[in-house]
């Protein structure tokens, strides 16, 4: 198989995996709060659910004793079988589903990971793995804009579960056969007990990464309904989610040129600082050009972040790296956890009733702005060092 085949493959998994798997639930929440079946403190818990799930996919997957191939495989199966099942209602049955499809979606993040940038180091094409990553931003715009266009034509949100689920299984056929033509030379590695051990001088960098994911998730999940707020139109309010999106598949595309110009740490300090301005917008003017701003600074950033964050663990995890990443993606999710259960909290305490997602943004702000100033000390004495070090890491 030729590597921009499996490049290819790869960028679908992850289309699937995370355009749908994880996000599909945020262009179709304004559809079901619109046709009665859920409010937002409630979407807060379902989105809550399914960022728990990754998180538990995150710590599990290294566990799995499948090979990467096979995990792909089944995660990618399940994901289409969960999403089509939300058309089932029920907010406890919906938080079981959105559980299971971020565990899904978690272990297909991972295993493709290994299979595909495995696959493509062995073809010695390693610089296609960027190509792989723009998949997350590609799913989550094709996502937004198919749910766009149906819900245009009158769909119900129930049907365009239903519908998500059958698309999310003919976009993971090619990733399907790549994974099973690669089971056997993407075999997973197993961790050793101490592969869990942080490098030095690396904890604060986990805090930074779980601060964005606390930080993105906000808006990643409320900028549809925010637009929904200002204008009842479907056509105009789902535009957000595809934004955002397109902006990430870009972004990752120009994450090449930056760590060409600029050390990881530089990189990410000004992502996370232009993520901070863009969640805080919406939350002290709310109108459609401070949403439109928010998906482009939030959409055009998380990836960034992604790809820097990976890298420098990588870097400076010396030896096997798989155990200081999981700890990094761990934090990420932990931050995505706990967004929407501030959310929700607020909403339901009747004297933030009407603020409490504004509040809520701020917070991540704050979070933001003060993480990118500790990244940036931190770049400054060591960015030149590391980039001598270990060059072909940028």
């Amino acid at each position: 198989m030729s590597p921009s085949r499996i490049a290819f493959a790869g960028l679908l998994s992850l289309a699937v995996a995370m355009g749908i798997g994880r996000f599909a639930f945020t262009p179709l929440l304004p559809l079901m709060l619109r046709d009665g079946q859920i409010d937002v403190a409630a979407g807060g818990w379902v989105a809550a659910a399914n960022y728990a799930g990754y998180l538990v996919g995150a710590l599990t997957a290294a566990r799995v004793r499948w090979s990467a191939g096979a995990l792909g495989i089944a995660a990618l199966l399940a994901t289409a079988g969960l999403t089509a099942l939300m058309a089932v209602p029920g907010v406890p049955v919906w938080v079981a589903l959105r559980f299971a499809a971020g565990v899904a979606s978690a272990w297909a993040f991972v295993a493709t990971s290994v299979w595909c940038l495995g696959a493509l180091a062995r073809a010695g094409r390693p610089d296609l793995g960027g190509r792989v990553y723009t998949g997350v931003g590609v799913g989550i715009a094709l996502a937004g804009l198919y749910c766009l266009g149906a819900a245009a034509q009158g769909a119900s949100a129930r049907s365009l579960w239903l519908q998500l689920g059958a698309l999310a299984l003919v976009l993971a056929l090619p990733a399907l056969h790549a994974a099973r033509a690669l089971l056997a030379p993407a075999a997973a590695t197993r961790a050793s007990p101490a592969a869990g051990t942080l490098p030095p001088g690396t904890r604060g960098l986990v805090v930074c990464y779980g601060l964005m994911g606390f930080g993105y998730i906000l808006p990643a999940t409320f900028l549809p309904v925010l637009a929904r707020s200002l204008v009842d139109d479907p056509r105009i309010f789902g535009l957000a989610w595809p934004v955002f999106g397109a902006t990430a598949a870009v972004s990752t595309l120009l994450a090449g040129w930056a760590a060409r110009h600029a050390s990881r740490l530089a990189v990410w300090t000004v992502c996370q600082a232009s993520m901070g301005v863009g969640v805080l917008l919406p939350s002290l003017w709310l109108n459609l050009a401070t949403v439109a701003a928010s998906a482009l600074l939030v959409g055009g950033t998380f990836m960034v972040i992604t790809l820097a964050g990976v890298q420098e663990m990588h870097a400076r995890a010396a030896g096997n790296p798989t155990g200081p990443v999981g700890r990094l993606t761990a934090a990420f999710a932990a931050g995505q956890i706990a967004g929407p259960v501030l959310s929700s909290l607020l909403l339901h305490v009747p004297a933030f009733a009407t603020h409490g997602l504004a509040l809520a943004l701020q917070t991540g702000a704050l979070g933001l702005f003060a993480s990118a100033a500790w990244l940036w000390r931190q770049a400054r004495p060591s960015s030149n060092r590391i980039a001598q070090e270990i060059p072909h890491a940028r």
